[in-house]
């Protein structure tokens, strides 16, 4: 890394505030996605948007690729640092600027743990319905670079859905706010648009102008239990088609479940094939409704069991099972693989025999769960980065699974976004007129190609 460079970075930020010792390094050279790993040649950390866009300005001027990163919870290699490259760490940017309640509407810096929104919402009787599964340390940045989902994305959409503005810092330095409070604007192109999920590959997110909702004023809790995936499936097709919109629609196999049991020990049967949890929120008269037809529903097709939470203890330490699935999972191997493939939810019991069979055939191990309201697949490959061969079969299991995914009418990611560990499948899904306009895009915002450089495409 440029001396000269360091010395004006330093000068920005405060000399505490930029990391260029190795060890200091280390915790900055990876992310949350397995065996991918490299040292920046610094990480700096700005306080606001003016130091935030003096660093870029730096790093243009100096020709230095440029990395944003938020806590580091991605899952595809979105955050991974580039050797010799700028890690710029926005964690320090974590103050909630202003709730209005009038206008129902919250503006936070980008390193404000997701958590936080929702919490500062409630204290107003308000609601930030997305909810990825890292929600307790991700931050808002970050969700809006990857344009996170959650469990809850059935009902209440993901991130992208709640983003009325941006402060964005762009590749040559450049402040500019995308967006407002007006709940109609159609004043030219819908730029903040652009920049949802665009993981850091076209300007940094520092600040967030986000939609809240009145807050739910009951919510029930139910627990489905199958001997086979396809009565699960069939209980989700029967509730979407009876026309109602469970706020969460959540499944386990029974890897996963006997995995979230060892460790959450809730008492979760494990002799089962396929859990479903359901959850249904709104007017307290309609919620008792809804979960009394989804009981029933759910015997209808199958389910031996079907019990609804007692109360909200119960119901909170049900959804945490769910939440520490991908937890419980990463005690059983050294490496834990987590794919988010995605298709039409008529689809989804044909892709989870699909992935059963696949990891059978190539002798690995399995675990699967996720959002069977929205498709959305999470195949958790537990195995061991330092088999060689063994990482090998998980490669042709994975790139078997990308395939069937396409075919069913699916997308390579639902959530985690394409980063380094994805962007080989996306010429499988995009044509070359899309894989065109991809990088005619980044090339007009980023013509020097220094912003995240490699992720999404080379």
């Amino acid at each position: 890394m440029n001396s000269a460079l360091l010395d004006e970075l330093r000068l920005t930020v405060g000399p505490d505030n930029v990391l260029t010792a190795p060890e200091d390094l280390i915790p900055y050279s990876f992310d949350g996605t397995a065996a991918l790993h490299q040292l920046p040649g610094a990480v700096v950390f700005p306080a606001d948007t003016e130091q935030t866009a003096a660093c870029v300005r730096l790093a243009h001027t100096h020709r230095i690729p440029v990395v944003p990163r938020g806590s580091g919870t991605g899952l595809s290699g979105g955050s991974l640092p580039l050797a010799g490259c700028l890690v710029i760490g926005l964690v320090r940017m974590d103050r909630i600027l202003e709730i209005d309640p009038a206008n129902l509407t919250l503006h936070a810096q980008c390193g404000v743990v997701t958590k936080t929104i929702d919490d500062t919402a409630a204290a107003h009787g308000l609601f930030y319905p997305p909810d990825p599964g890292s929600m307790k340390i991700s931050t808002i940045g970050g969700n809006v670079a990857e344009n996170s989902g959650g469990l809850r994305g059935l009902k209440y959409g993901v991130t992208r859905d709640y983003i009325m503005g941006l402060r964005v810092v762009l590749p040559d330095g450049t402040i500019t706010f995308l967006g407002n409070k007006c709940v109609k604007d159609v004043a030219g192109y819908s730029m903040k648009d652009l920049f949802i999920g665009s993981e850091g590959t076209l300007g940094i997110i520092t600040e967030v102008l986000l939609k809240l909702l009145p807050r739910p004023k009951s919510r029930r809790t139910l627990l489905a239990l199958y001997d086979s995936m396809e009565q699960a499936a069939a209980t989700v097709s029967a509730i979407i088609a009876a026309h109602i919109i469970p706020c969460t629609l959540e499944f386990l196999d029974q890897m996963t479940l006997r995995c979230v049991e060892d460790f959450a020990k809730i008492g979760l049967p494990t002799d089962c094939q396929a859990l479903l949890l359901m959850e249904t929120d709104g007017h307290p008269a309609a919620v008792a409704d809804e979960a009394a037809y989804m009981m029933e529903i759910a015997r209808a097709n199958g389910a031996r069991e079907v019990r609804m939470a007692a109360d909200e203890a119960e119901a909170t330490r049900l959804a945490t099972a769910r939440r520490s699935a991908f937890s419980a999972l990463a005690r059983m191997r050294p490496t834990t693989i987590l794919e988010d493939v995605t298709v039409p939810r008529s689809e989804l019991s044909k892709l989870v025999a699909f992935v059963a069979a696949t990891a059978k055939r190539h002798q690995l191990l399995v675990g699967t769960f996720g959002h069977m309201g929205d498709g959305n697949l999470h195949p958790t490959f537990l195995t061991n980065e330092r088999d060689h061969d063994e990482m090998h079969r998980v490669e042709l299991a994975l790139s078997e699974i990308v395939d069937e995914t396409l075919r069913l009418g699916g997308t390579i990611t639902g959530e985690h976004g394409v980063g380094l560990a994805k962007k080989a499948f996306l010429p499988r899904q995009f044509d070359d007129g899309s894989l065109t306009l991809l990088r005619a895009i980044k090339t007009a915002l980023d013509p020097q190609k220094l912003f995240n450089p490699g992720k999404i495409f080379d």
